[in-house]
């Protein structure tokens, strides 16, 4: 299969720079699974597409200030550091610009008066580094106070509430990226989705940035997954056991979601408490088994996001999906629109 096939055209003015104003004022595309039948709404419309006794599973994976500038002792260039995964201790996995300047041994300097430095201890795959950080206090204070939130690079305008990028769920501090799919519940919307019988539970995968990286290699199938690190508790585990039992729909927020049900579900054979690391790489041709239904944003041409999406619609479904989410001037990628996907037992009402 040609990663060319997942590419498609878009108008850079749709890439969305900041969410709406509230959140759940965005658009919501919503797709039969079974015939790709779309209707056209606004996120504050979901309730009217659900079905007392589904379960929604949300992450509620915490976005960390990972982005730190900073610089080598005696140079004013700036070197920035994005932490990607915790190793152990101090130890962090990171990305660094520019990565040819800091070998291995080399120091960095954050903040004023050397409030917190890094050594690097190895360079790994793909030129990440290993850095062990140095400071005095909290941890996550310093990196409060030192961090920027790791915006996507598609995203160009500053960021003006840090907790804009956050889900109003997250708990959990760990992802170098957020779960965006979540961006679009309020409170409000979650608490009207539980008053009509609508189960809401939660498991948590740590975001990393390669999920969003285009899948470079011709051929689909040559492409390697990152790892995530996932937990699903025992009552997820449970709610969802009971969910299906019962003959409703498991639908799950986001990729990260999807990624970490079918993850257990491949490895358990059933759905049960786990946790543990995740490279799965879902694309045409996998056979879901978790979830039934999934609420996702518009991904990135070429990547394995949107790869995913196609496994569960088809892929001339959900390409034609997009080319009317251009033409209709949806607003797309992380802060943009969403898309609910499920099987329905009767047509909605357009509710543009």
């Amino acid at each position: 299969m040609k990663t060319s096939e997942f590419d498609y055209q878009l108008d850079p003015a749709l890439i969305a720079q900041h969410p709406t104003d509230r959140r759940e004022d965005c658009r919501l595309m919503v797709m039969d699974r079974s015939t790709g039948a779309l209707d056209h709404g606004h996120f504050y419309d979901l309730p009217s597409f659900l079905e007392p006794g589904d379960t929604l599973v949300l992450n509620d994976t915490r976005v960390i200030p990972a982005r730190l500038f900073g610089h080598r002792p005696g140079k004013e260039e700036k070197v920035e550091v994005l932490l990607l995964r915790n190793r152990e201790g101090s130890v962090w996995e990171c990305l660094v610009k520019p990565g040819k300047k800091v070998k291995e041994g080399q120091v960095l300097e954050f903040g004023e008066d050397q409030e917190l430095t890094g050594k690097v201890l190895d360079i790994i795959e793909e030129g990440q580094r290993l850095i062990e950080f140095h400071y005095e206090g909290i941890w996550e204070e310093v990196l409060d106070r030192l961090g920027n939130m790791p915006l996507p690079p598609y995203i160009t305008e500053k960021l003006k509430n840090k907790e804009d990028y956050q889900t109003v769920y997250a708990r959990v501090n760990g992802s170098a990226a957020a779960p965006t799919a979540g961006l679009h519940f309020t409170r409000e919307l979650l608490d009207d989705l539980i008053d009509m019988g609508v189960h809401i539970t939660y498991l948590t995968l740590h975001v990393g940035l390669g999920t969003f990286r285009p899948v470079k290699e011709e051929e689909v199938e040559d492409h390697a997954m990152h790892s995530e690190y996932y937990v699903l508790p025992k009552e997820t585990a449970e709610r969802i056991r009971q969910t299906k039992a019962e003959g409703h729909r498991v639908i799950a927020v986001g990729t990260t979601v999807t990624r970490t049900l079918e993850s257990v579900m491949k490895k358990k054979g059933e759905m049960v408490e786990d946790s543990g690391w995740t490279d799965i790489f879902i694309y045409p041709g996998f056979q879901y088994e978790a979830i039934d239904g999934i609420i996702t944003n518009f991904h990135l041409p070429k990547s394995s996001l949107i790869m995913m999406i196609a496994a569960f619609t088809g892929k001339d479904k959900i390409m034609n999906a997009y080319k009317t989410a251009n033409d209709m001037r949806y607003r797309f990628f992380s802060f943009g629109d969403a898309m609910l996907i499920a099987n329905f037992n009767q047509d909605g009402e357009d509710h543009e």
